[in-house]
């Protein structure tokens, strides 16, 4: 690992920055100059100022993210500020890029209040076709997504949703591999700040009318202090909402009481959490997804020796890769082409099991496709474009009767 970061110092220093602005088209006469800028230009401007929709048609608009941070919940890092999450953002913007074809621009804002940040997304939205929120801690995270929603463009809490649509990949083809049902399963998720919350809502299905949607059987929540259930009183919003679709047992302990015969762990807490014997008092042949970074809740080799039957992580050197990226840029994509407003709970589902199938056939060693698959963001975004436009058909048809 040392050797990682070393060599990664020396990229970002000989790179100064790993993405840039480039031009579409080469500015070397005067009459490229008179349509790129005046007095061509003025044209396109009045023409969406008519139309605002043809922003989309004549600018960067519909093919661009802004992917904003505050830096107070980096992977792995915490709150490390605005500035020094910048080589994460330009990360994120490259795979958008890479995946799908999606221009997306960092913007780091110097600011912990969640006003401050609302206003400031407001502000800058005329010029971007979508928003991924990145990095911002819980609870704020969930009010700042939630007072974006009627921006007219997608607001996407990607720390949140893609975590859990690529989770929810990940189960659904574990259970085909082991031969079970969603329904049969009882699942303990350790880490109730964004991720682990989504993950929770996605799995229980909480307030999703859907065909697609399959609730686990059972689903219990830990924070640092334990499982989060009714008797306790130091829960903020966020986790009393939790106790609506989860924990209806009130089970109390740590996690190592609380993991006892659970079918499947999903941790997205810290490393090292687990040890051999808290998998071998979870029911036979369970499912671990250890998805701390950079060290998992329990590293696979152990998780295996004490007898799990399908181990998934964050990391890339090892099977099973649990990574974001196999979602966002699929999900921008699909709803960049609909011009979609919001992103949809039908969308999110739509996408987890477009990456499910995308495995054809799944093995312990892969429920998940490669971080590295170039063709799946089309199939993701194909799948979202179409969930769009079934959406909007029942909208109509709501509306008719």
């Amino acid at each position: 690992m040392e050797e990682v970061y070393k060599r990664s110092i020396e990229l970002h220093e000989k790179m100064q920055g790993k993405i840039e602005m480039t031009n579409k088209i080469a500015v070397d006469n005067t009459d490229t100059l008179s349509l790129v800028y005046s007095p061509g230009v003025a044209q396109p401007c009045l023409e969406i100022e008519k139309d605002p929709e043809r922003a989309y048609d004549m600018t960067m608009k519909g093919n661009t993210i802004a992917v904003v941070t505050n830096g107070t919940a980096v992977l792995g890092l915490g709150d490390i500020g605005p500035l020094a999450s910048l080589p994460v953002m330009e990360g994120k913007a490259m795979l958008f890029k890479k995946f799908a074809g999606i221009n997306a621009v960092p913007i780091c804002i110097d600011s912990n209040n969640t006003r401050h940040i609302i206003e400031t997304i407001t502000r800058i939205a005329p010029a971007f076709g979508g928003i991924n929120l990145e990095d911002i801690k819980a609870p704020e995270s969930f009010e700042i997504e939630e007072k974006l929603q009627d921006l007219g463009i997608p607001v996407f809490h990607d720390d949140q949703h893609g975590t859990a649509i690529v989770t929810l990949a990940a189960l659904v083809n574990a259970c085909k591999v082991l031969g079970k049902e969603l329904s049969e399963m009882k699942v303990v998720v350790n880490g109730a700040g964004a991720a682990g919350i989504a993950i929770a809502k996605l799995l229980r299905c909480f307030n999703i009318d859907s065909d697609l949607c399959k609730p686990v059987k059972q689903l219990i929540v830990c924070d640092s202090k334990g499982a989060i259930h009714r008797f306790r009183h130091d829960l903020n919003k966020a986790k009393t909402e939790l106790l609506k679709y989860s924990n209806f047992q009130d089970v109390k302990g740590d996690i190592h009481d609380v993991i006892k015969d659970a079918d499947v762990f999903v941790g997205v807490s810290k490393g090292n959490l687990l040890t051999k014997d808290d998998i071998k008092n979870m029911a036979p042949s369970p499912v671990i997804f250890a998805m701390a970074n950079p060290t998992p809740e329990i590293l696979p080799e152990d998780a295996f020796e004490a007898g799990a039957s399908i181990v998934g992580t964050g990391r890339s050197d090892y099977p099973n890769q649990i990574n974001n990226v196999l979602a966002f840029p699929g999900i921008f994509k699909g709803a960049l082409l609909a011009r979609a407003e919001t992103i949809s709970t039908e969308m999110k589902l739509a996408a987890a099991y477009a990456i499910a199938s995308s495995v054809e056939n799944p093995t312990r060693e892969m429920v998940i496709p490669s971080a590295l698959d170039t063709s799946l963001a089309e199939i993701v975004a194909k799948a979202v474009e179409q969930a769009v436009y079934h959406e909007r058909e029942m909208e109509k048809k709501m509306a008719t009767t």
